[in-house]
């Protein structure tokens, strides 16, 4: 037995996403690395390998997360759910008065002792989606009037978002979009995931409004001028150099560490890191991320039809929907699809918590597939019993 076999006879679930988990990861150690470059001379005195140490450590504990959150009962999270919004909730609303700002906008708290800081949204928004999965499967039979829809899943989403929207429109946008779809697939009345919609305007327009009022609190400015950056003819600098780099990498690329463009993009490592990926990798390069994610998106729906329990399905589906959707959103940006977001390359962009989190979402969706893996090996089990007893009749 190779190596290759030995660490994946380890490894409980669904294999494929193991895989994706793994190449992802090295992806992001190899692209960080190059990418950091300008940042390492402008903070480190050009130390890379403080930042290469740094994304090590992060992927090495998000590993270790990926394989204790899978081997936990994917049922606990349904127990915890309403633990997890209760902590969520009061983080958002000391983020938006009281947390650390950075470029002008307050979006992380900084954790005492280690003097490292958190994006409170990225817990917010896991623990909203158990949440969500865990109301759809408890009350699915159940959500026949206005008062049974809206206090277990519509007024979690549109407060969560709405706390969320002022300093971090983009999540917000995607857990709304998420929240939608998971609705959708759990088969909740379109009368109710209309009404989310609306009153989802709603929200936003009093968001504008209290942002006209107060601009310290909303971040009109920037989400105007990033609009007006999409749709001028010039375009954005940012984006102007991402197409650049893309167009350098041409089929091929020009190499691992040899990016020009890493030198001249702002967030060349969290925000354009596809842009970089192109660059030093080609074409073939990004259409293998692009692919991985493609990927994980099947193979988790190939979960929701053999999963037997409805939180399991719609859990998996919830999380796996925000990883893609941010994903594609990420790829999007940098290729002057959509306006610029800010939203990272999930588990490749360079970050603290957010490469964190979303190890916890993979591991959890990692979880249901083994708890799948198990039931079905169960029956097996069974139907090999029946057989040798007819048999031996």
């Amino acid at each position: 037995m190779n190596l290759t076999n030995l660490i994946f006879s380890k490894l409980k679930g669904d294999k494929a996403i193991w895989l994706i988990v793994i190449i992802l990861g090295i992806t992001s150690i190899l692209t960080v690395y190059s990418a950091a470059g300008s940042m390492a001379f402008k903070n480190r005195g050009g130390n890379t390998e403080y930042y290469l140490i740094q994304q090590l450590l992060f992927i090495g504990g998000g590993f270790c997360i990926v394989y204790f959150t899978s081997s936990l009962n994917y049922m606990i999270y349904s127990k915890i759910a309403p633990w997890l919004l209760l902590i969520g909730f009061p983080l958002l609303m000391y983020t938006m008065t009281m947390g650390t700002v950075m470029n002008d906008v307050s979006r992380w708290i900084t954790i005492p002792w280690i003097d490292k800081t958190m994006q409170t949204s990225d817990f917010a928004r896991i623990a909203l989606i158990i949440f969500i999965a865990k109301s759809i499967s408890k009350k699915q039979n159940f959500i026949k009037d206005f008062q049974s829809a809206f206090v277990p899943i519509i007024f979690p989403i549109i407060l969560i978002c709405s706390f969320i929207a002022p300093a971090d429109l983009s999540t917000a946008a995607l857990l709304f979009l998420t929240s939608l779809m998971m609705m959708f697939i759990g088969r909740v009345s379109m009368k109710y995931i209309i009404l989310l919609l609306l009153l989802g305007i709603v929200a936003f327009a009093i968001i504008l409004l209290i942002g006209q009022q107060f601009p310290e609190l909303v971040r009109i400015e920037t989400w105007s001028s990033r609009i007006n950056d999409f749709i001028s003819s010039e375009g954005n600098w940012q984006v102007n150099h991402s197409k650049t780099a893309i167009a350098n990498g041409g089929i091929f690329g020009v190499g691992p560490g040899n990016s020009l463009q890493k030198n001249y993009l702002p967030y060349a490592y969290a925000d354009f890191i596809y842009s970089i990926i192109c660059e030093e990798y080609g074409l073939i390069g990004g259409f293998a991320i692009l692919g991985l994610y493609v990927w994980l998106l099947f193979r988790c729906i190939s979960i929701v039809t053999r999963c037997p329990k409805t939180f399991g399905a719609i859990l998996a589906m919830g999380l796996c929907l925000n990883i893609v959707i941010q994903a594609f959103a990420n790829i999007a940006v940098s290729v002057h699809l959509v306006p610029v977001t800010g939203l990272t390359l999930p588990l490749v962009s360079m970050g603290g918590t957010s490469v964190l989190f979303t190890c916890v979402s993979f591991g959890i969706i990692i979880s249901v597939s083994r708890y799948i893996e198990e039931v079905q090996g169960q029956e097996q089990k069974l139907k090999e019993m029946d057989l040798r007893n007819a048999v031996s009749v």
